[in-house]
């Protein structure tokens, strides 16, 4: 009876974690709240916000971080104009470290959602061939999300998604996520900053930026391979001491 009542308890739990998703989806796209996390209207409302900000540092900084963790939470559009105006508002310093932070907890709360009401039924569902996905992210998970946090054509909301399915701990996704977004957090904070002057989202990562990311994403992973490819040579070499076929 003790078992059935907790599996109650989780469904019913889903179901409200669902609504609740649901529901703020529906508000976001019936009101149309889409068009407050445009650039246009981010430049046209900029010294208005700075004005306010001036006034009520404590509380603007609040409230730019609750809606930036709900929208990166619930994967709603705007990540970037939300980055863009961190910048805007509050300079390249203040502005990394609130957007770094606000992305870090959005983004787990996204994943522990994912894992909440996904995980068990995609690992019973494709359990015959998640088994060496699940022992390759138990070795070098870290490896493989700091790659893919660096690179930033890979959606955001789709990493915090699909690592929700996987068994990473939640601390290691946060914190791995927080140093890999860092980069790019710097650059479009940065951007931000000349808020006025841009014209379009696109040429803030030039292709020869987003190549550097991935480079540096891939090095460390690259590195443990090497590292480990030596080891298991030089381990299956004879030693010096010793003679071949003894």
């Amino acid at each position: 009876m003790t078992g059935m009542h907790a599996m109650t308890n989780i469904k019913l739990g889903k179901i409200i974690f669902v609504s609740i998703i649901l529901l703020g989806m529906a508000v976001f796209y019936h009101f149309d709240l889409g068009q407050y996390l445009s650039l246009e209207y981010l430049k046209a409302s900029q010294a208005e916000f700075q004005a306010i900000y001036r006034e009520h540092p404590i509380p603007v900084l609040a409230a730019y971080a609750a809606i930036y963790i709900t929208a990166t939470a619930l994967s709603l559009p705007g990540a970037v104009v939300l980055t863009l105006a961190g910048g805007g508002l509050f300079g390249l310093t203040t502005g990394t470290v609130i957007v770094s932070f606000a992305s870090t907890i959005g983004a787990t709360l996204a994943c522990a959602v994912a894992r909440f009401l996904l995980r068990d039924w995609v690992q019973r569902r494709f359990a015959a061939r998640i088994g060496t996905i699940n022992e390759g992210i138990a070795k070098e998970g870290a490896f493989y999300l700091f790659s893919l946090r660096l690179v930033p054509v890979f959606p955001f909301f789709l990493i915090n998604l699909a690592m929700g399915l996987t068994p990473m701990r939640l601390a290691t996704f946060a914190w791995v996520s927080q140093l890999g977004m860092l980069p790019a957090t710097i650059v479009y904070v940065n951007a931000g900053r000349e808020l006025a002057r841009l014209d379009s989202l696109a040429g803030i990562m030039s292709p020869g930026l987003v190549l550097s990311f991935a480079a540096l994403g891939l090095f460390p992973l690259a590195a443990k391979k090497l590292l480990a490819l030596y080891r298991s040579r030089r381990d299956s070499a004879p030693r010096n001491n010793e003679q071949p076929g003894c």
